[in-house]
């Protein structure tokens, strides 16, 4: 029985007249009719024509099932495009949580699994990277190289160690391609010489075979001759600390040509753009005034990301990309963590002997707050027969740039420095870093012991603190 069988057995005997009549006389106008197998069995030619799903319903609205299904079928091409887009944004999601991957834009690239992915690169860059011992990216790599890749603007924030300086290396090669001789095309800003020379060192590696000319500004009058309006422009990278360039900037006429800068990297930005008498944040507002290239990008990373340097990015990039890797301000978990009470400053040096006659592994990393401190404790040290040095401030470049080299070669077993050093510099392999002085906060903590446990190699960390501390 259909639903016409069902209307017609319910109004049985009813009769419906078009004509109007008063409320009184509607409410006594039934009609009483003998019914006949006719009421319920005859059908009018229009009847016939309509399927068996159609309803007829009161005020001659009829709804069928066929004009049902035409729209439901017209409605499911969209949401199937847009399910297919969820599902996908899903899985991109689910594999960032995987790899603590975190990530604040809009449109933001797909992470990479492995560097074959990056079909757009060239084969020889690849081959650099499979050379310089790059089998599988970093969680940081996986996503801040196809950002770079797409010419996003982005903020980075990642654990020490994490692959920070290939991240932004990679897609920089990428979007040079080859020398152009019109002058700089990527400009690369640290705090220290010493982080500068081992960015430099990197994208010497990275870039083999590319003919790219990577420089750094190490000696002033040199840059001035160098890279002045005479210059033949034979040069395509820049690594410098920002005192350095703008005092070629500030040149009259200005010893450096910044207009052709397509990539500005800035690494460490925090420390970049803490407080201080000479204000990074103007150095860099000189440093985009000169850079006059409309289609320039800008791209900061760091272990650490304090409220000013997001401020900054927020208000200064356009379509920026924010990417964290684990928690925020966090200490890579590669390194095991020690606090050691040594009761007063004298009880430093006794717990520090001690470790040394109980035997740790070189090389070591010792930081303390101040050039003075260093150099106490290095008297009382040398005396003692170890292979130990210091640096700081006060020593020159060139007796830094050899302690350094001691250290990584083996020479020097014991290394004492400020906070100059815990900064992006890199030293292979080392095993142990003494915080012999309590950090002063706890991003100045993450940098120092960052020093260890780098590219997925464990390491140690030991902290003295004392009854003042």
């Amino acid at each position: 029985m259909d639903a016409y069988d069902i209307f017609k057995k319910i109004s049985r005997g009813a009769k419906f007249t078009t004509k109007r009549k008063s409320q009184s006389e509607r409410s006594q106008e039934l009609v009483i009719k003998t019914e006949t197998p006719d009421d319920f069995v005859k059908e009018s030619p229009k009847e016939k024509d309509k399927g068996e799903d159609d309803f007829i319903l009161l005020n001659s609205l009829k709804t069928s099932q066929e004009n049902y299904n035409k729209r439901k079928r017209k409605g499911d091409d969209l949401p199937d495009k847009v399910k297919k887009k969820k599902l996908h944004e899903e899985k991109m999601n689910q594999y960032r949580n995987e790899n603590n991957i975190s990530v604040v834009g809009r449109h933001v690239p797909d992470p990479i699994k492995c560097f074959n992915e990056l079909t757009s690169v060239s084969t020889n860059l690849l081959d650099n990277v499979a050379e310089c011992g790059y089998t599988e990216p970093t969680p940081i790599q996986k996503q801040a190289i196809p950002i770079m890749l797409g010419n996003r603007q982005m903020l980075a924030c990642a654990p020490t160690g994490s692959g920070k300086t290939a991240a932004f290396l990679l897609p920089l090669l990428h979007h040079l391609g080859g020398p152009q001789s019109k002058g700089f095309r990527a400009l690369i800003i640290c705090p220290t010489r010493e982080l500068a020379k081992q960015i430099q060192r990197e994208c010497i590696r990275l870039a083999e075979g590319k003919n790219l000319k990577v420089h750094i500004i190490s000696k002033i009058n040199k840059a001035i001759s160098q890279y002045g309006p005479k210059s033949n422009g034979k040069y395509d990278v820049l690594v410098t600390t920002p005192n350095r360039l703008c005092f070629l900037l500030n040149q009259d006429p200005p010893a450096i040509n910044l207009q052709h800068i397509e990539w500005l990297v800035i690494d460490e930005a925090d420390k970049l753009f803490e407080e201080g008498v000479r204000s990074f944040r103007d150095q860099l507002q000189q440093i985009l005034a000169a850079c006059t290239l409309e289609k320039r990008k800008i791209a900061m990373f760091s272990a650490t990301c304090t409220p000013v340097v997001s401020k900054w990015c927020v208000h200064n990039m356009r379509g920026l990309i924010r990417v964290t890797i684990g928690l925020r301000n966090a200490v890579t978990d590669t390194v095991d963590q020690e606090l050691k009470f040594v009761g007063n400053e004298d009880g430093k040096l006794l717990a520090f002997r001690d470790l040394i006659r109980n035997g740790v592994n070189p090389p070591v990393l010792v930081f303390v707050q101040s050039k003075e401190r260093a150099q106490q404790l290095f008297t009382e040290l040398i005396y003692d027969g170890i292979n130990v040095d210091a640096i700081h401030s006060d020593r020159t470049q060139l007796q830094r740039d050899n302690t350094i080299r001691s250290f990584r070669e083996g020479k020097i077993w014991i290394l004492i420095c400020t906070e100059l050093m815990a900064r992006g510099v890199d030293f292979k392999g080392v095993n142990l870093v003494v915080n012999y002085d309590f950090p002063p906060s706890a991003i100045a903590y993450v940098h120092r012991i960052g020093r260890a446990g780098r590219a997925g190699r464990r390491g140690k960390a030991i902290t003295f603190f004392t009854v003042d501390d």
